[in-house]
């Protein structure tokens, strides 16, 4: 039933201001039909003051209403004397001490925004504190700074509108109330702010044009959100529920015939709600039955054809996306997968006003998802051209995500299509400059789009024009920008190539005719670096061949020729070709002969290269050989001398063990390089790098004094040749990092890697004295375990991390690389530091898992086991981790506060790289003999006596195989012979010190 304007009055005065904001959210809520806002109230006061008796009528009924709330008032004011005496002491010291606590951490936080004003967490805590303590003034501060770094999220959008609302009385501030609204539909797509926006409209109806800026608002609310496929019908039905309150003002009396111009007035009004309802009957929404069957029984004519064929359309339709919106229910945020299978649905439907609200609506939930925005900013250029909203889309877009170069080119481009002024244009490159980039190549684009955006300003036609003087400027200021900014963030310029020094010289020489300012650009480039490479020189000669002339050609080939290193055969041939067509006999004869004189020297240096590369393998290998005969024979006489008894028992045994290690072995082993008849076998490795190799298991020497013993060892050993060699690395992987002191280190291996596949031999390694060494091998029946065991990795053994790794001869294998983690940046994952020491996976995943969907976590350790602060965390997409860094950054853990950012990772040094030789000027760890000389062991050798051999070879597991110096009682030959020195040998040493 529909109220008249004297209820309505009577409705609304007899409610307190408390009670109209109640009303408010009930309308927002539309829970019940026919509500009405205290602002349409109040507007519709003017409306009836024309009625002498309807004011009466209602005096007499706000007279009864005020006496009753007077006799409340006075029954429910009268305070119980003494009740809150007692404790209004202790409470008025509390309220103190909170509000000099929360004072002190407003003044930090506002401290702390002068450093970073890009502090996102710090804004928001700032404003709620300011809130709490009622500081009003500084609350509006605070939140508008906040709104010109970031865009606002819904929630904190209509906190401050709603504020302002309460704040707001006077009809002249209502103003600015609009302005803010119209900064909050700026920022995203958001029904509940159109809706709040339309309400707060009604409130002044009462003002000249007041009715029909309101329907403005509610126009432009169905046009921006009207088609949000479940908040859509919100808005549909505030707009119907108002147009039907104007329709309840203007229906006349009971027993009152009304005039034409009341007619009219009444016509034009239901037209109005018979235009509503077939415009929302026809755009698919959630539960529009119920509107149908409202409509139904609303209109008195009945529902006409075309909005019944209309109607069965928008069903269609809606029966179409009802599965996509139940995906999107049901599905955890950000939803993207459910949103982009929605948004491939409507661009395949082809209705460009439904493409935009499914992206608007993804991007409300999604707005830190740079390709997402690139997605919908390409859509906008491509297909809807609409200058405004591409405009404002773009500007969007580098709010939410300013650290995408990507989405800050495309404004740019977008804001020079579009013919934005140059003043506009300049000032957005100034933003993305201070943007924060996280790569420097990214400098270099942004750079290049600014550039060829200032070149295409420019009359060429002229000789000199502010234009051109301002591009000129422009490319002397980004090469400044790129040596002095980029280079000391980032460590490189980011245009190795010299790109943009490239263009400016082509600009030069094409357009204005300036051949010599180009010749002098390309000789500061390749004074960069870039002289030894043959593309730099061809890209110059053909400049030069373009707009130049034959003589600085050719001698731009002549100095080609003299400076290429990577493809000089190239260069001489252009060279060559290009003496053919241009140059006379003499120039020939030059050309031809520089360049044979050329690669004869290239020739030569690749020959000493090539020679001096083979004689470092060989020495390396001589070397290998020689250490391994050293080690073995050492390793023989120190038995032989300590008188270990060899007996029929032990030797049972250890034929027994060889034989079980030999079963089913797919390999040849390879024989050494040896003295006579002496030849050893090439074993499973163990300890890399400090320790050298053992001997195979289960190997004794003969007994002491048993000559003939040993000669039936040493035919063993030739024997054995034949058979298959004992280890497999394609079924074995190497464990180390273990404790010395680990108990039954075989039964804990095969209980870790038993999960992995069936188990061939454990072998852990252990020293002469019988004390494991914490490393060993884990062979098993076939490779397809490997996989499974390397996963093992890292894995907690007695609190040491286990060191899972392939089982690799470096000698064979040599550019195998261990370090499994990536060096590079990795924009799905973050980097954290500054973590407490006892911090735990568990509880860092408690702190991240509310910014995304955590993939892994990976807490940083030393080799013993113990934390250093620092983690990986990784998420399932870039978004997630571009959230989680907005957020977590600065973050407080227990006492420390952490820093967190993408993960980029610093170039690993060549002396990090797995199976990189160290540089030979740093002192190497020394071997000697199979055990090494113990730390607490000293060389009583003078360190002027000292050596250093040539780099060691590679060895497994990624590790480099010390280097072995040259001790006083012997060196070493070119054929790899120990040669004693004499007396006269080290007095010669000494004095040449």
């Amino acid at each position: 039933m529909l109220l008249t304007s004297i209820q309505i009055l009577h409705f609304v005065n007899k409610t307190n201001k408390k009670n109209r904001y109640a009303l408010h959210g009930k309308l927002r809520s539309l829970g019940t039909a026919r509500n009405i806002t205290s602002y349409q109230a109040d507007s519709f006061s003017n409306m009836a003051a024309s009625s002498n008796a309807e004011q009466t009528q209602l005096q007499d009924m706000e007279e009864e209403d005020a006496g009753m709330e007077e006799r409340d008032m006075e029954s429910g004011d009268e305070p119980e004397e003494g009740m809150g005496e007692e404790h209004s002491d202790e409470e008025e010291d509390d309220s103190s001490e909170d509000e000099k606590e929360n004072e002190a951490e407003i003044q930090r936080l506002e401290e702390q925004l002068s450093i970073n004003a890009f502090d996102y967490n710090c804004h928001v805590d700032l404003i709620k504190l300011l809130k709490q303590e009622g500081e009003l003034s500084r609350l509006r501060k605070a939140r508008q700074k906040m709104s010109e770094l970031f865009p606002l999220t819904e929630e904190i959008w209509l906190d401050w509108l709603k504020d302002e609302i309460r704040l707001t009385e006077e009809e002249s501030n209502r103003e600015k109330v609009y302005e803010l609204f119209e900064k909050a539909t700026k920022d995203y797509i958001c029904p509940d702010i159109w809706l709040e926006y339309a309400q707060y409209s009604i409130g002044g109806m009462g003002s000249p044009g007041g009715i029909d800026k309101v329907r403005s608002i509610f126009e432009r609310a169905v046009t921006a959100v009207g088609l949000h496929m479940t908040k859509g019908q919100m808005v549909w039905e505030a707009y119907r529920e108002f147009e039907n309150v104007i329709l309840s003002t203007v229906q006349p009396p009971p027993g009152r015939i009304p005039s034409r111009e009341e007619q009219d007035l009444l016509k034009t009004q239901l037209d109005r709600i018979h235009t509503l309802f077939r415009r929302q009957l026809a755009i698919p929404l959630m539960d529009m039955e119920a509107t149908y069957a409202e409509y139904e029984e609303w209109s008195e004519d009945g529902v006409a054809e075309t909005v019944i064929h209309q109607y069965k359309k928008a069903l269609q339709q809606l029966a179409k996306c009802k599965s996509l919106e139940e995906s999107l229910i049901v599905a955890e945020p950000p939803k993207l997968a459910e949103y982009q299978s929605y948004i491939d649905f409507e661009l395949k439907e082809g209705d460009p006003a439904r493409i935009q609200i499914i992206f608007e609506r993804t991007l409300a939930e999604n707005c830190l998802v740079p390709d997402m925005w690139a997605k919908y900013t390409t859509y906008l250029d491509r297909q809807l051209k609409i200058k405004d909203l591409v405009l404002s889309s773009h500007e969007r877009a580098v709010r939410n995500c300013p650290w995408t170069m990507g989405l800050w080119k495309s404004y740019l481009l977008a804001l020079e299509r579009h013919g934005a002024d140059h003043h506009t244009v300049s000032d957005v490159f100034e933003k993305a400059l201070n943007a924060g980039f996280i790569q420097a190549t990214d400098y270099v684009e942004i750079w290049q789009a600014h550039l060829d955006y200032l070149r295409r300003r420019v009359d060429f036609s002229k000789e000199s024009s502010k234009e051109l003087e301002e591009l000129r400027g422009a490319f002397s200021r980004s090469l400044d920008y790129m040596k002095q900014d980029v280079e000391e963030r980032f460590g490189e310029s980011g245009d190795p190539s010299c790109i943009i020094m490239q263009i400016w010289a082509r600009i030069e020489a094409l357009h204005c005719k300036n051949i010599q300012k180009a010749r002098e650009l390309w000789d500061s480039i390749m004074t960069k670096g870039n002289a030894k490479y043959a593309n730099m020189w061809l890209e110059y000669y053909n400049l030069e061949r373009s707009y130049g002339d034959p003589v600085h050609c050719r001698k731009a080939l002549h100095r080609a020729v003299q400076c290429t290193s990577d493809y000089p055969e190239h260069v001489s041939e252009v060279l060559l070709t290009f003496e053919r067509v241009e140059g006379s006999l003499e120039d020939w004869d030059v050309a031809v002969q520089k360049t044979e004189t050329r690669l004869n020297r290239i020739n030569e240096q690749r020959a000493k290269v090539a020679e001096k590369e083979a004689n470092l393998a060989r020495q390396e290998e001589e070397k290998a050989d020689q250490r391994r005969r050293t080690k073995v024979d050492k390793k023989a006489q120190r038995k032989v001398q300590k008188g270990s008894r060899v007996g029929e028992k032990r030797k049972a045994e250890q034929d027994d063990y060889q034989d079980e290690w030999n079963d089913n072995s797919e390999q040849v082993p390879k024989k050494h390089r040896g003295n006579g008849d002496q030849t050893t076998e090439e074993y499973m490795e163990t300890e890399t790098g400090l320790f050298g190799r053992n001997a195979r298991p289960g190997y004794k020497p003969p007994p002491p004094g048993n000559k003939r013993a040993q000669q039936g060892a040493a035919a063993g050993e030739q024997q054995s040749d034949d058979k298959q060699e004992l280890r497999n690395d394609n079924s074995s992987v190497f464990i180390s990092n273990l404790a010395y002191t680990l108990k039954e280190p075989e039964a804990k291996l095969r209980t870790q890697f038993e999960t992995c596949g069936p188990i061939k031999q454990v072998r852990p390694v252990f020293g002469n004295k019988g004390t494991f060494k914490g490393y060993g091998y884990v062979q098993f029946e076939s490779p397809v375990s490997v996989p499974e065991a390397l996963k093992l990795d890292r894995r907690e053994v007695e609190g040491r991390p286990m060191f899972v790794s392939p089982c690799v001869d470096k000698n064979k294998n040599p550019d195998f690389k261990v370090f499994k983690y990536n060096t590079t940046i990795e924009k799905q994952k973050i980097f954290i530091s500054g973590l407490p020491f006892t911090c735990a996976k568990e509880q860092l995943e408690e702190i991240c898992k509310s910014h995304g969907t955590i993939k892994d976590i990976r807490l940083v350790t030393y080799r013993s086991g113990k934390p250093k602060g620092l983690a990986y965390v990784e998420f399932a997409d870039e978004a997630q981790a571009s959230q989680a860094v907005l957020k977590m950054d600065g973050m407080n853990v227990g006492d420390n506060k952490i820093c967190v950012a993408i993960s980029n990772p610093p170039r690993r040094n060549m002396m990090d790289k797995p199976g990189s030789n160290r540089p030979t000027d740093m002192m190497p760890r020394q071997v000697f003999g199979s055990r090494g000389r113990g730390r607490t062991q000293l060389s009583l050798l003078p360190r002027s006596l000292h050596r250093q051999s040539g780099p060691g070879s590679k060895v497994e597991n990624g590790t480099a195989a010390e280097q072995v110096p040259a001790t006083a009682s012997a060196v070493v030959n070119a054929a790899g012979e120990t040669k004693p020195l004499s007396n006269s040998d080290f007095a010669r040493m000494l004095l040449s010190k």
